[in-house]
């Protein structure tokens, strides 16, 4: 038996499935993880990417922030990929119970998963730090400078900037999820970026399924890896069941 018809055995065995997820899963919709092209950045930006994105750099340097997010950051036009749909697919099979991403594009909802939790925030949500007046992310993409709002005050992405903690309410759903899971796949992560990656440590009932393309540090304890792409293993999988 190959490593897909593995999985798809797991598939087809458990009932309490979460999926953890990366910049990876996205990176097949077009949207580029930062973190392997830094060598771009710094053709154009005086800054790190992680200092840029962080809530001193917002509020100190808020332009040049904006600058950055609508040119890196915003990829609107992305559509969910092979696995984003076999996510959504295994939820509404009863299988999957929740997934859990670290990414800010939306895209899970997009191929219609429902249970999602977003630890770093979603791009598509932005408000006023003055009066909470909601706007999409198509209003900061087409304005220009500081995006203000009718009342004066700055508008902030509701995502998660380096220095900010995560949402609690975030936080301890996807600790419940990960607790009470039978079989818990992670994707598209190095699972490098904390506190997010700790969330791992919560799980302890069943098997750990690995899809990622390097070696990562959970590889000693997952019970099977996979390195080929996540929407090919994920579609591949689920056409099985």
């Amino acid at each position: 038996m190959d490593k897909i018809e593995q999985l798809a055995s797991l598939l087809r065995e458990k009932k309490r499935i979460v999926f953890f997820g990366g910049a990876g899963v996205s990176t097949e919709s077009g949207i580029p993880d930062f973190r392997s092209v830094d060598g771009l950045y710094h053709q154009s930006y005086a800054y790190p990417p992680e200092e840029i994105l962080s809530h001193t750099f917002f509020m100190t340097q808020t332009e040049e922030f904006y600058r950055f997010y609508r040119d890196k950051m915003l990829y609107l036009d992305a559509k969910p990929n092979a696995a984003h749909l076999a996510l959504a697919k295994l939820e509404q099979l009863g299988k999957l119970t929740a997934v859990v991403t670290q990414n800010i594009d939306g895209l899970h909802q997009a191929a219609g998963s429902k249970a999602v939790y977003e630890l770093h925030g979603s791009v598509l949500r932005n408000y006023c730090q003055s009066c909470r007046k909601s706007y999409s992310a198509q209003d900061v993409l087409h304005s220009s400078g500081v995006p203000r709002c009718a009342c004066g005050g700055v508008i902030k992405p509701d995502v998660v900037l380096y220095e900010e903690g995560l949402d609690s309410a975030t936080v301890n759903g996807a600790v419940q999820a990960i607790r009470g899971a039978d079989l818990l796949i992670v994707g598209g992560t190095s699972l490098g970026v904390y506190p997010a990656a700790g969330l791992l440590d919560y799980y302890s009932g069943g098997p750990l399924v690995l899809i990622n393309k390097s070696a990562t540090p959970a590889d000693s304890w997952a019970n099977l890896i996979l390195r080929e792409p996540i929407g090919e293993v994920l579609g591949r999988a689920v056409s099985l069941l």
